[in-house]
């Protein structure tokens, strides 16, 4: 079985995970969590994947649909606080790259929930107005307007 890449770094982790832009009438799917903020569906990379390879898989791991990628349309470095119970309060640094998806006409994710202590998350559409907390949120504008290049993002909420 191949490892996750995010490995520990003094007190923190590094985090190396991707994410994927489905569109659909609209709308980006999000997981959202009972933390009370919606985030990308995707994961991370696995030891010996390629983020395209890690983002296919993923986005089939959680809807059930195999999608082709369409493009790379951002790298983000971030850095964060876990809020899992694992990781509560453990400081991360992650590089996510993010993806847009080649989204089947007949599109619909199986619906499902994941549960890690008493963390909840299961798939929802969310429509670029909504005033939920997104992350990522440069998907707002991403269905709006695409950008025509690769972006460099830097988020830290530390």
């Amino acid at each position: 079985m191949k490892t996750d890449m995010c490995v520990a770094c003094g007190e923190g982790f590094v985090n190396i995970r991707v994410g994927a832009l489905i569109v659909k009438d609209g709308k980006v799917l999000m997981v959202e969590s009972n933390r009370g903020y919606l985030y990308s569906v995707g994961g991370r990379i696995k030891m010996g994947e390629t983020a395209q390879e890690a983002v296919v898989r993923e986005v089939f791991e959680e809807t059930g649909v195999k999608m082709n990628v369409r493009k790379l349309i951002a790298v983000q470095e971030n850095y964060f606080y876990g809020d899992s119970p694992s990781k509560m309060g453990k400081q991360f640094y992650e590089i996510a790259f993010y993806f847009q998806m080649d989204v089947p006409k007949d599109f619909e994710p199986v619906s499902y929930t994941v549960t890690e202590g008493s963390v909840s998350e299961n798939l929802v559409w969310v429509a670029p107005d909504s005033e939920k907390t997104l992350y990522p949120d440069f998907f707002r504008e991403e269905i709006i307007n695409p950008s025509k290049t690769v972006r460099y993002l830097l988020s830290d909420e530390r």
